[in-house]
């Protein structure tokens, strides 16, 4: 098994334990009340095991946005450009190889048939002695069946439901008894225990491996059988005798398989008695812990349905419509002298290209750099024919005391905008998951040296981001980060490449030349020059950094439709 196919469902286990984490801690804010109401926060706990937060978030980018204030337009492509570009958002790398394929698999299969049939055998044993009962007519608002086993009153079944009762136990207790645990029976009923049961009994048989579903079975059970109580009571029955009808049931029954039946004996029964005995039930919910509980459950879908909101289409497209450029001036660019291309971001907001082909103003608008392997579609002439472009942005639009990152951040989606406009751009965004280069630490160490250059200090008269050099000439930079280097080297790479370095800050990067791992075409020519180290070999000896092969998902750009501009 693949470690890029282990992270969706850690990052799930991860949200969900911490999911967990939470309802813990209401349920201790609410110790005191109503019993419903911390069972219905344990039941969405488990629920929750079954709904990924991505899940939420990729419902969230199908809902249509209206227009939104042009403050939070500006502000998108801000918040989208701060992050590193050319890096896939993954967990960091095992230390250890690859796991066979089968191994995880295996085991994982292993406990849900161990766990599935536990829960089958256990269905099976009840649906045979609901068969096996004979039906009686009665009053009540579900089917009633008198069993000749030895199990507890209980209620059966899921949709259909039926009161299942021991042969004579209407002659083993007295009257008030007998109807405080039918009470208790028509309460579960009433709230379908069963059905939320089933559910979690399908979350412990897909998630075995995680202690904590085990856990909330328990806490289930425990504020279910209160929930039940405080309404037997809550109805009128003298808790003497419902502890003394309990005590009863016990003395002569057995207990009934709690997955798949709703008892009335399950849970702490001491307990369960001093809470009845001492009327600690039932306990009314006020309105600020109401409020708390209204609170917590808008935020749980809301949080992710509004993250996928934020990167709809829709708000997207209305993003890009408010980065523009003020004045942009295209013109087809017919120079034999591909020497002369240049590209330039100037302070004020102002962007001049001179001889850049097409495809290059794409992936640059994108945040990719040349020949990156994560655009795909576009036609042959973008890169056969080059372009002058003298653009502008509205006065105020880019502060002149910007860095140089931050200026291009800001005029990335200026420039998008552009080509949607003149060229009739249209590009997708997906996430694919592709062989991909896994950029780790070497064994030997990080050999780069930190640079002086710190974050803050950057800006017009201290560059930073940046390198000179390629595949002969190597790599030379002062002051860049690792998502620059890989988005720098990915131009030679025939991969895509993702950091799992930990390394943050800027460094002072400079090696030697390489040989290309891939053609003009895509392929891996040129790696048969045995004079000449490869770009991952001249990594991990003078950068003590080391890329290993392997698939993780990335994003990927296609380019469904470009047309030639008319120039002015």
């Amino acid at each position: 098994m693949t470690y890029s196919s282990v992270v969706p469902l850690a990052q799930h286990l991860w949200e969900s334990t911490w999911f967990v984490a939470a309802v813990w801690l209401l349920t201790l804010l609410l110790r005191k009340e109503a019993a419903r109401f911390r069972y219905w926060l344990w039941l969405a706990a488990s629920v929750k095991f079954l709904i990924p937060f991505a899940l939420l978030v990729n419902t969230g980018r199908h809902i249509p946005v209206a227009a939104a204030p042009a403050a939070v337009l500006r502000s998108l492509p801000r918040v989208a450009e701060s992050a590193a570009p050319m890096t896939a958002a993954v967990l960091p790398a095992p230390a250890q190889p690859a796991l066979p394929p089968f191994l995880l698999p295996g085991i994982w299969l292993c406990g849900f048939l161990i766990a599935g049939s536990s829960w089958s055998r256990k269905w099976r044993d009840l649906r045979r002695a609901v068969r096996a009962a004979t039906p009686v007519t009665s009053h009540l608002s579900i089917g009633v069946r008198l069993s000749d086993s030895r199990m507890e009153p209980g209620v059966a079944g899921i949709w259909r439901q039926v009161l299942l009762l021991p042969r004579g136990i209407a002659d083993r207790l007295t009257p008030a008894q007998f109807a405080a645990v039918l009470t208790h029976e028509l309460s579960h009923a009433r709230r379908r225990d069963n059905l939320a049961m089933a559910v979690h009994a399908l979350v412990e048989t897909l998630f075995w491996f995680h202690p904590l579903v085990w856990w909330i079975r328990h806490r289930l059970v425990e504020e279910r059988e209160r929930a039940c109580d405080e309404d037997v009571v809550g109805r009128g029955a003298a808790p003497e005798v419902y502890a003394e009808g309990i005590l009863s049931v016990c003395r002569f029954y057995v207990e009934a398989p709690e997955t798949c039946a709703s008892g009335v004996t399950g849970a702490d029964l001491k307990k369960r008695l001093q809470e009845i005995m001492t009327h600690r039930i039932a306990r009314k919910l006020t309105w600020t812990k109401r409020l708390l509980l209204a609170s917590a459950a808008m935020l749980s879908v809301a949080a992710p349905l509004t993250i996928g909101m934020l990167h709809s289409p829709s708000l997207r497209a209305q993003s890009a419509a408010a980065a523009k450029f003020e004045v942009a001036s295209v013109k087809r660019n017919n120079s034999t002298d591909a020497r002369g291309m240049s590209f330039q971001t100037q302070p004020g907001g102002r962007l001049v290209v001179t001889g850049v082909p097409l495809y290059i103003l794409i992936e640059w608008s994108y945040g990719l750099d040349i020949q990156s392997v994560r655009m795909s579609g576009a036609p042959e002439w973008s890169r056969s024919e080059r372009y002058d472009i003298d653009a502008r942005a509205a006065a105020r639009a880019i502060p002149a005391d910007l860095t140089a990152r931050e200026r291009e951040n800001r005029m990335r989606p200026m420039l998008r905008s552009l080509l949607a406009d003149r060229f009739h751009l249209v590009v997708r965004a997906e996430q694919k998951e592709l062989p991909v280069y896994a950029l780790t630490v070497a064994k030997g160490g990080v050999k780069m040296e930190k640079s002086d250059v710190q974050e803050k200090d950057c800006g017009p008269d201290v560059p930073c981001h940046g390198f000179m050099g390629g595949q002969g000439r190597g790599v030379h930079g002062k002051a860049a980060s690792i998502a620059d280097l890989i988005g720098f080297v990915e131009n030679w790479s025939d991969r895509p490449m993702v950091d799992r370095t930990g390394l943050s800050g800027l460094f002072n990067m400079n090696t030697d030349g390489w040989v290309p791992m891939r053609g003009p075409g895509g392929g891996s020519e040129g790696l048969d020059e045995p004079t000449r180290p490869t770009l991952f070999t001249v990594f991990e000896r003078q950068l003590g950094l080391k890329a290993e092969p392997e698939r993780a998902r990335v994003e990927v750009y296609v380019v469904e439709r470009v047309d030639r501009p008319t120039e002015n």
